[in-house]
């Protein structure tokens, strides 16, 4: 089969590979329909996440058809369509018992990563019970693939962890993807105000027809002086890192109110200042998480009742063929307008 397989920092090909196999009882394989390309595989690529190493294949998003399941799969039969979570998760363990599936004793955030992702015509799905949901009838197998990661993700890391509130204020760090997921999913509390804040011009105009209330291009003016002047000094309540860089997580030091919340949602690959010696005083909190997919069942529920459209987040369209030059693509998105790309094999 074909797969887009990295071969260390700055390398990738798209390679002919074995197709997999069921190796555990709680396994499905999974013919992949469609799948995408998160800021995350970037970062694989820049070096900053070492537990995937040279060979892997890359991807841990998609929607597909289960081909084959191990004899201990009870929920899943050949022929479904699944929508595949980045996380896999037992379900039995410590960690799945308290919620955190994201630390799943044997799975968590393991598509890749440690083991094969969805980037290619097949994937082995662990725990493929509680890793795996039924997908809809007729539902837009295309948008649900950003249910796999980046909706979760906005809405568990960002909008969750940032207790978001009715008539609170919220600013959004990076107009990405993941940033742009996050707006979507804090109007399910009615914020008073939402600022987006990135360098992309095109980004920032997405992100108004999203419903930011307050579009900041940070390359033309001070972000920081600008929320606060907007906010009558206060700054806000509520702070996402959607980037994953020191400057940006800086900047969300600088644009938190008093007792608010910086959320992190970004994938960090080098260390950031933690002004402390501004903010002790301050009463704020600062939290860190890897999506656990908790919210994925709500989500879908919210697709299918036409509250969320995820669709409008897919920009371009590629074979899997193509993969290379998708990821070309993606990765300029300045250039580009990429927001989320899907990949057909």
């Amino acid at each position: 089969m074909k797969a887009l397989v990295y071969h260390g920092p700055g390398s990738k090909s798209l390679d002919e590979v074995a197709k997999p196999s069921i190796a555990d009882p709680g396994d499905a394989l999974v013919r992949i329909i469609h799948t995408t390309i998160c800021g995350t595989d970037l970062h694989i690529l820049k070096g900053d996440v070492p537990t995937c190493t040279p060979g892997r294949i890359l991807g841990h998003e998609g929607v597909g058809v289960v081909e084959e399941v191990g004899p201990a799969v009870s929920a899943f039969k050949p022929g479904d369509h699944v929508l595949i979570s980045c996380i896999t998760a037992c379900g039995r363990c410590e960690y799945c018992r308290r919620g955190l599936y994201s630390h799943c004793a044997t799975g968590g955030w393991i598509l890749g990563n440690s083991i094969d992702g969805t980037q290619a015509d097949y994937v082995r799905i662990p725990h493929a019970d509680t890793s795996l949901y039924p997908v809809p009838a007729g539902a837009d197998e295309e948008a649900l693939v950003m249910l796999s990661d980046i909706l979760p993700t906005g809405f568990e890391c960002g909008v969750l962890n940032g207790k978001v509130a009715p008539g609170s204020t919220v600013a959004i760090v990076g107009a990405g993807p993941i940033g742009l997921a996050s707006l979507l999913t804090a109007q399910f509390y009615s914020p008073a105000a939402i600022f987006m804040i990135d360098l992309d011009t095109n980004r920032l105009a997405v992100a108004g027809r999203f419903g930011a209330t307050h579009l900041v291009d940070s390359g033309e003016s001070d972000a920081a002086a600008t929320v606060m002047a907007l906010t009558e000094g206060r700054g806000v309540d509520t702070v996402i890192e959607a980037v994953g860089v020191a400057a940006t997580f800086e900047l969300c030091q600088e644009l938190v109110a008093v007792g608010g919340i910086i959320a992190n949602i970004g994938v960090h690959g080098a260390k950031a200042d933690l002004h402390l010696e501004t903010l002790w005083s301050r009463n704020i909190a600062i939290t860190t998480r890897l999506v656990d997919t908790a919210s994925t069942p709500m989500l879908l529920k919210t697709v299918a009742a036409k509250k969320l459209d995820p669709a409008q987040l897919i920009t371009h369209r590629f074979a899997l063929a193509e993969a290379m030059t998708a990821y070309d693509v993606f990765a300029r998105a300045s250039e580009t307008g990429a927001l989320k790309v899907i990949i057909t094999p």
